[in-house]
């Protein structure tokens, strides 16, 4: 509807839109930026077949001229993004798209769908990642994703994250993700007893032998017959996994019975809404697990169920030139940063010190002091002098609908995503209560913003 309109009534002008978030997901410290790649990719492929454009002829809503327009449509627009994988904060823009109002209108939806979703999940499962202090996370979220869609780019966006395998078979071929898993109950209940379903298995899969053994009883049935199965094949290396009861009593009694059985080298995998509180409790405590399968609360964003990122218009060509636009609002954090702009990242040579936002026309150079001002516009300020690098984030990715850089790996981007955490100092990778990163806008930008608002 929208898309008709701008073209009807010659409103297709060159514009330039953001697409960024307010307000950090979970209560954390940092987000990851994840789905880029898909993006890409579909707006590139992006057009109308004959039977879109029949069932869009039948709604009675478009007329023909318009419609055929769209048998002839490709996106054409231009693109600059953060790298996927990045660290990212609230205010800033992860992507920038250059392009015509009604075409900016036509992928609002998808643009949102795609990297709200997959920020959200990688930034998660990092956050459990952090939590589990070494231990590993496998993805088990197939059954409560939301959708058949949601699940796969749940599982890719969870290996970003740093999971290290999933559940997922057709995620593991779609994205060459390492997939995992174990027996289900429902086996066990087929047999007429516990030790015969754990026997028939080990038969099957006698090199990858995890047992399930909270079906009846965890310590009582379920640990001993393992414990039998795994000496009569004389096997040093099996795995007991608990998904129900009191984990941390549980756990501790599994590894002390597996030691007393001369089964020190067994590995034990706990599950059953989990989430990074949960874990890092457990951690804490020090209880003897070793993987920790993750599925409702990652893969749905458990206590935060989207990202809530924003697509708003920034700039718009009138004549020769861009002008800046803004959203207003009674709420100064609805109050969206104008203009085209870049986002720059000081750090020194361990650690990311703060984000600034400026326009993309500002010269910044390095061995310079700068003042960086609170997003919101207000008095907030502090200056930074002391830095090695100033690191421009957005890229050209995009250029007339063509993408114009090589696609990583997912392997790559996940391999990026730890190496970005590293440098981020670890009071702001607090699970609970992090330390707020510095997010700043220019003296330039912060003159653009007020000058604009008080002459709305």
């Amino acid at each position: 509807m929208m898309m008709q309109a701008c073209i009807r009534e010659k409103m297709n002008i060159p514009v330039v839109f953001d697409m960024f978030y307010r307000k950090q997901p979970f209560g954390g410290g940092y987000a990851i930026f994840a789905g880029l790649s898909e993006l890409l990719q579909i707006l590139s492929q992006f057009s109308f077949s004959k039977d879109d454009i029949q069932y869009l002829r039948q709604l009675g809503n478009f007329e023909e001229s318009f419609l055929n327009y769209l048998q002839e449509y490709h996106f054409s627009g231009d693109i600059w993004a953060l790298t996927e994988g990045s660290l990212c904060f609230p205010s800033e823009p992860l992507i920038r798209i250059h392009t015509t109002l009604a075409e900016a209108q036509l992928i609002e939806g998808l643009v949102l769908n795609i990297l709200n979703f997959q920020t959200l999940i990688a930034t998660k499962t990092a956050r459990m990642v952090y939590a589990a202090e070494g231990g590993k996370i496998i993805e088990f979220g197939l059954r409560r994703a939301q959708g058949f869609s949601g699940a796969l780019w749940a599982s890719r966006a969870a290996y970003i994250g740093g999971a290290m395998a999933t559940s997922n078979v057709l995620a593991g071929k779609i994205y060459n993700i390492p997939v995992t898993g174990t027996m289900a109950h429902s086996w066990i209940m087929a047999f007429p007893n516990e030790q015969k379903a754990f026997q028939h298995y080990a038969n099957v899969y006698p090199h990858s032998l995890t047992f399930l053994i909270d079906t009846y009883d965890t310590l009582q049935s379920g640990l001993p017959h393992s414990i039998q199965v795994a000496k009569k094949m004389r096997k040093q290396k099996i795995g007991i996994r608990l998904d129900s009861g009191d984990i941390e009593y549980l756990s501790r009694e599994v590894r002390q019975q597996l030691n007393a059985a001369g089964l020190h080298s067994a590995t034990i995998t706990v599950s059953n809404e989990l989430n990074e509180v949960i874990i890092h409790q457990l951690v804490q405590s020090h209880c003897p697990i070793d993987y920790w399968g993750v599925g409702t609360n990652l893969v749905t964003g458990g206590d935060s169920s989207s990202l809530g990122g924003v697509y708003k218009m920034v700039a718009k060509k009138i004549n020769t030139i861009f002008v800046p636009t803004m959203k207003i609002s009674d709420n100064p954090d609805k109050v969206s940063n104008p203009g085209i702009k870049q986002v720059y990242r000081f750090e020194d040579a361990q650690q990311f010190l703060a984000d600034y936002i400026a326009l993309h026309d500002e010269s910044i150079t390095p061995d310079h002091s700068y003042t960086l001002y609170h997003p919101s516009g207000d008095y907030r300020q502090f200056s930074i002098s002391k830095y090695t690098h100033i690191i421009p984030l957005l890229s050209k990715v995009m250029q007339r609908g063509e993408i114009c850089e090589p696609l990583p790996s997912l392997v790559n981007i996940r391999e990026y995503v730890q190496q970005q955490l590293t440098k981020l100092d670890s009071t702001h990778k607090r699970i609970i209560n992090p330390h707020i990163y510095k997010v700043s806008i220019s003296e330039k930008l912060r003159y653009l913003k007020r000058s604009l608002l008080y002459h709305s």
